[in-house]
């Protein structure tokens, strides 16, 4: 940018901590402020003014301590922050007049000052900087730009410069003050003859963060993009903004990574304008946001365009409307129409161009998901539109959440890449097949769409209600054949598969009774196979919430405490395994009977199985552990349940990658979402964790995560150990 000013305000701060290179890495307050004037037509200088800034908290750093000379005593006599900003705004106003001067720009020693240290600061104290510490002038780029033999900008140090234009440094004593003379002695060199250099080219501070699409074919360069870890849920494009406040993010650049649910999973990807402040956004590593501290880490082009980069024109049509602030809304009715949320929104709440600035998230055969995004043209609207989170709209509550271009991107691709049915992937060839019972009450697979999948279901709907539902098709329905779908609380979902004798009889109900009416609401009917049935059922892809584990419904067994117990005389090792449960969510590579003692595995008895089938009309789930001991392959295991050694069938688990914590002392009413909070920040899905239970079907207090890599979990461990959760101590350990 073209600096047009005719004075320079040579300045210069000091922190409570790291100074010099590592100005502002550790979050420390400013302590000293120093600034002097340099006129750049007639050469002369102002006089030179320094003061103390008081600290919120007075604690300095022995490297503080030594390179200032300054005392906590001396700290608590100086005025704030904002008073020493004012005293330094009205004193350079007062002598540009004396000097008849115009405007001005500050010259710093690196862009640190002021990017990492002071912006920062204000930001956090709700300060507002005036605006010139929105544009300064860098001493070592303009250094630079005369001697380009002298080395790299980011090695280049006062010292350095001075030596190479053979000029004394000044000797004084008082910290800040030599900086400031030293910097002064410089640009009055780099004024006279034989560089006669023009101080024409500034930098800015972004005044606020701006909000945009991103296309998929856009070229992002891997050196400006970072990872965020560790966000509040709550967290907006403009939170993430200040958090980075100083650093100039591209337009549209900060994208909210969402997990298989479609929910925010604490992380984002940022995307800056240049190399050199994707450098300092990774110096704000473990900086704070609230009470959270935030994990910064480098990402790439590809991961940022994974996320929010688009290709559909509606979307860009949607998101070409500039600086406006966009709320997501969540669970609407699939009737609603643009009319019925801008009367749901209000007068107080207008959308921006009407039903223009409503973009209601569909799949890609048309029908609503529940989700739509709206436009608001000032912060104003958008709080008025906030106040009606969890308000009824029909028969259900409307959540409402900020959100942002990124996000909408990404919602959109989701939803649009999801196939109606989710198809069970075909194991690679090293996998060995779990054996299946090929008649009833067991699920067999197989691609004959002869099953019917209902949505949309009322809660309250129980079995009777189905077969009153499909009438007089009842009798093609195969012997337990109803299969209710419960969530990941255990409650029903809305969603039940059918078995029916054959694909004709199938295709036959699904005319029939598509969109026919169950008490208050329209049941959606559609034909499938007997293999995307098993696949959604074992915890697959279900339409509305994205890729969920089962539900733990079943007792499971705790692996330090696990035991084989002999096998019953009656059956013998191959009819055990002839009873293992009908199919795995995950099929797992055999190991070597060289690295692995004699196998155990869990069945369930053959009578119980049957009880099961005839007096719970509804799918019964048989999860298994996110990783495996590497001694033991295991299946979760019900009450009554026995298990059979086998001394030479191959071992069909082996040991998932990753490593595993298990936790103790969990509160009997905690959940899966409880325990991804408490291990907020480590990039947890909730298919990571699995909760234990008893031989009497209750909860043991104890639990299982799965971590990406050991050094994650020794990590978490250390961390988080003895914790509260709920205000229980949870004790942590990793499994070996």
């Amino acid at each position: 940018m073209a600096s047009h000013s005719d004075t320079l305000v040579v300045f210069f701060g000091a922190t409570a901590g790291a100074n010099g290179g590592k100005l502002g890495s550790d979050e420390r307050e400013l302590i000293l402020l120093v600034w002097q004037i340099v006129d750049l037509h007639e050469n002369k200088v102002a006089k030179l003014q320094r003061t103390l800034v008081q600290p919120d908290s007075a604690d300095l750093s022995e490297q503080c301590k030594e390179e200032t000379g300054l005392t906590a005593e001396e700290l608590c006599k100086a005025e704030p922050l904002e008073s020493v900003l004012q005293q330094f705004y009205q004193s350079v106003s007062d002598e540009l007049k004396s000097l008849g001067r115009s405007s001005y720009t500050l010259c710093v020693d690196g862009p640190l000052l002021i990017r990492q240290v002071l912006h920062p600061e204000a930001s956090k104290k709700n300060l507002v900087l005036p605006e010139c510490f929105y544009t300064f002038v860098d001493l070592k780029k303009e250094f630079h730009k005369c001697c380009p033999n002298a080395g790299p900008v980011k090695d280049l140090t006062l010292t350095s410069m001075l030596d190479y234009v053979c000029v004394p440094a000044a000797v004084e004593q008082e910290a800040g003050t030599r900086e400031v003379k030293n910097m002064v002695l410089l640009i009055l060199h780099l004024l006279a003859e034989p560089y006669n250099h023009k101080f024409s080219t500034s930098e800015t501070v972004n005044y606020k963060f701006e909000s945009g699409a991103c296309s998929k074919t856009e070229a992002v360069d891997s050196e400006t993009v970072i990872r965020a870890r560790g966000l509040p849920w709550q967290s907006s494009d403009q939170d993430i903004a200040r958090f980075f406040k100083g650093l100039n993010i591209a337009k549209g650049g900060v994208a909210l990574c969402l997990n298989a649910q479609g929910r925010r999973n604490g992380e984002a990807l940022v995307r800056f304008i240049n190399s050199e402040q994707r450098d300092m956004a990774l110096e704000r590593h473990k900086h704070h946001m609230g009470n959270r501290y935030i994990e910064v880490y480098k990402a790439t082009g590809e991961e940022f365009l994974k996320i929010a980069g688009g290709t559909s024109n509606e979307v860009a049509q949607f998101l070409s409307k500039e600086n406006q602030v966009i709320i997501r809304m969540r669970g609407l009715p699939f009737t609603a129409s643009p009319q019925d949320v801008l009367g749901f929104l209000g007068p107080e709440s207008p959308v921006t161009d009407g039903t223009e600035g409503l973009l209601f998230v569909k799949y890609p055969d048309g029908r609503p998901t529940g989700d739509a995004f709206v436009l608001f043209a000032c912060e104003e609207y958008a709080q008025n539109a906030l106040k009606k989170h969890k308000q009824i709209l029909g028969k259900r509550y409307i959540e409402l959440f900020r959100s942002t271009a990124a996000e909408v991107q990404q919602v959109l691709n989701r939803y649009m890449s999801t196939p109606l049915i989710s198809t069970l992937p075909p194991p690679p060839p090293q996998m060995v097949s779990v054996p299946v019972l090929a008649s009833s009450p067991f699920i067999t697979t197989g691609s004959t769409r002869d099953c019917i999948r209902l949505r949309g279901l009322p809660y309250t709907a129980a079995i009777e209600d189905i077969l009153e539902f499909m009438g007089e098709h009842t009798i093609d329905i195969k012997p337990h054949g109803v299969h209710m779908v419960l969530n990941q609380q255990g409650r029903p979902s809305g969603d039940a598969f059918i078995q029916m004798k054959s694909a004709d009889r199938a295709f036959m109900v699904a005319q029939k009774c598509h969109k026919k009416m169950m008490k208050d609401r329209y049941v959606e009917v559609f034909q499938c196979s007997t293999e995307e049935m098993s696949f959604v059922l074992m915890g697959g892809t279900l339409n509305r919430s994205g890729l969920s584990p089962p539900p733990c419904k079943l007792p499971c067994l705790s692996p330090p405490t696990y035991a084989a117990f002999p096998a019953p005389p009656a059956m013998l090792p191959s009819e055990a395994a002839f009873y293992q449960p009908p199919l795995l969510a995950t099929p797992r590579t055999p190991l070597s009977p060289a690295h692995s003692p004699a196998p155990a595995f869990a069945y369930y008895s053959p009578q119980l199985y049957m009880n099961m089938n005839m007096n719970m009309n509804y799918t019964t789930y048989y999860p298994s552990p996110p990783v495996s001991p590497s001694t033991l392959s295991y299946f979760a295991a019900p009450p009554g349940s026995v298990a059979v050694a086998t001394q030479h069938a191959p071992s069909i688990l082996p040991p998932q990658p990753g490593a595993l914590v298990r936790m103790q002392g969990v509160p009997y009413n905690a959940g899966v979402k409880d325990v991804l909070s408490f291990f907020q920040g480590y990039q947890l899905q909730a298919d990571s964790v699995l909760m234990l239970y008893n031989w009497s079907g209750q909860r043991s207090g104890e639990a299982l995560v799965t971590f990406p890599s050991e050094k994650a979990a020794r990590q978490a461990v250390a961390e988080c150990s003895n914790l509260p959760l709920s205000g229980h101590p949870i004790r942590l350990a990793c499994c070996e």
